[in-house]
């Protein structure tokens, strides 16, 4: 499903008005009607009692139409305003008017203690009070209303985006709802599934409200939730090449275990050959705990590094090639760097950079024009070292600086964290929606180099082996939290669930675990 972000939300509402003549008043009334099925789905409404928080603009003229339903479905609806009532326009004051002919509850809202003794005794609140359109942080009424509400232990369904959840960047502006349930219309923003504001949504639903498909699937809307596309079949005739060559070219003195991981993910996640370049002092280290890997022993440097007089040997080996890998536990050390980079340049095979090789290349960034397809797969700082910008300025706007970069890099981008995003050079990013924070652990990164690579061995053209590959990554760690928690989880516990994340997405059970978000 396609994602969007609020100016382009803002842009389709305009054109179902101008160009298809879809009135607004049809548009509120269409939202209302989801929420409401929603509500009606999770709580039932006949006999029960709701609380509907509704703030200033559309956001409000929604929890309008809300409370009219619920009240025309047997329920009981009392409405709380937090805006000045004779400030609404349009379709939102034709709502408030119809609600003020009906035995409905009507209050302005100056002061959580009006409303306290009914958050109470209601059954559900309903949280109509900001929307995504916010730019600012939250305060007065509005922030006394979020805590009141949050402090309920009520079951609360927020309109469009929790209020107080940045609608582009997924940001808390201040405070926030956390919801049970979002339904957002037209589509699912940006802020719904980025984190925080993801984790605040709970279960997500979406309404196009009657937008036609030629404005929710247009081409214009390059931003999706990872839906990656099906594995192929396993050949049940293939040998181990038949499911990918790869060379991890990783590893120094002191860094056993990330070269260790992502070799051996490569083989735990279906890759069929798994070649590790690494200082010849390590290999027996190694080899005593992955011994299905293929070993290349390295000349190293003093400080234990692989050596620049390796140069050759190491693009030789990658002549058999289907992937390569560089960067994982490399070192800092000068010789390696200016290997790495060397490297980079001269292997002409498709290539993944991770953690070492992403700050040796961010030296000298123009090393990326390269003909073969690359795939970096930096965390935060390393975007960081990559752009030139600040944590706090990429955190601001990942989804834009990812795509600036992927362009003008012609490089797929991992950008790794909570709910990750794939960045494409032809401006596509998607959000992945697999993983938890227990994976926020020393090797997880290892890790999702091989099995990128994996996917990749298996069959996938690389772009969609990006996708693939963190799904599944994050994936395996879900089922691994699932089994014993989220605390104390390691990289060991990931690469051990690699196998069944696999069997399980195959086996297309992955819906009971990911169902998804619903249309309304």
């Amino acid at each position: 499903m396609k994602i969007s972000s609020v100016s382009q939300m803002r842009a389709m509402d305009s054109s179902a008005v101008t160009t298809y003549g879809i009135a607004e008043e049809l548009l509120m009334e269409n939202a209302g009607l989801a929420a409401c099925t929603v509500l009606e789905r999770g709580l039932g409404i006949r006999g029960k009692t709701f609380i509907v928080f509704c703030g200033g603009g559309n956001n409000g003229g929604d929890g309008f139409v809300v409370a009219r339903k619920i009240h025309s479905m047997g329920g009981t609806a009392l409405v709380f305003i937090l805006s000045d009532p004779g400030k609404y326009k349009g379709p939102a004051k034709a709502n408030l008017d119809i609600l003020s002919r009906l035995p409905i509850t009507l209050t302005r809202l100056d002061s959580m203690q009006d409303a306290l003794d009914a958050l109470s005794r209601c059954d559900g609140i309903i949280d109509a009070m900001l929307g995504t359109g916010i730019d600012r942080e939250v305060s007065g009424i509005y922030a006394a209303a979020i805590e009141a509400i949050n402090n309920s232990g009520r079951p609360v369904l927020s309109l469009d985006i929790p209020s107080g959840v940045n609608g582009d960047t997924g940001g808390i502006m201040g405070c926030a709802v956390a919801a049970d349930c979002t339904v957002t219309f037209g589509l699912p923003k940006i802020g719904n599934l980025l984190m925080p504001g993801y984790a605040l949504c709970g279960r997500l639903y979406v309404s196009h409200i009657s937008f036609p498909p030629d404005l929710y699937e247009a081409q214009s809307i390059q931003i999706a939730v990872n839906d990656p596309p099906d594995l192929p079949p396993r050949d049940p005739a293939g040998y181990k090449g038949s499911f990918g060559k790869a060379l991890f070219i990783a590893g120094a003195a002191g860094y056993y275990g990330a070269p260790y991981l992502c070799a051996m993910s490569f083989l735990k996640a279906g890759g069929g050959y798994s070649c590790l370049a690494c200082p010849e002092g390590i290999v027996p280290f190694i080899a005593s705990k992955g011994s299905e890997i293929v070993f290349f022993p390295q000349k190293q440097t003093s400080d234990g590094s692989i050596s620049y007089e390796n140069k050759e040997n190491l693009i030789a080996l990658s002549q058999d090639m289907d992937i390569v890998v560089i960067g994982p536990g490399l070192s800092l050390n000068q010789e390696t760097v200016q290997l790495a980079r060397e490297l980079i340049v001269a292997i002409d095979k498709p290539m993944i950079i991770d953690a070492d090789g992403i700050t040796a290349l961010s030296r000298d960034i123009s090393i990326l024009k390269r003909s073969a397809p690359t795939v970096l797969t930096p965390h935060l700082g390393e975007m960081a070292r990559i752009t030139g910008l600040s944590t706090d300025r990429i955190d601001a706007d990942k989804i834009g600086v990812l795509t600036k970069t992927c362009r003008d890099l012609g490089s797929i981008i991992v950008l790794k964290g909570a709910n990750s995003l794939i960045g494409y050079p032809d401006g596509r990013v998607l959000v992945n929606v697999s993983g938890n924070c227990g994976m926020a652990t020393a090797g997880s990164g290892d890790i999702l180099t091989g099995t990128i690579g994996a996917m990749m061995g298996l069959g996938l053209d690389i772009e969609s082996a990006a996708a693939k590959g963190v799904f599944i990554h994050g994936a395996a760690g879900d089922i691994s939290a699932a089994e014993s928690g989220q605390d104390g989880m390691t990289a060991q516990d990931i690469l051990e669930h690699l196998p069944r994340a696999l069997l399980m997405d195959r086996e297309g059970s992955f819906r009971d675990l990911y169902p998804g978000i619903d249309l309304v």
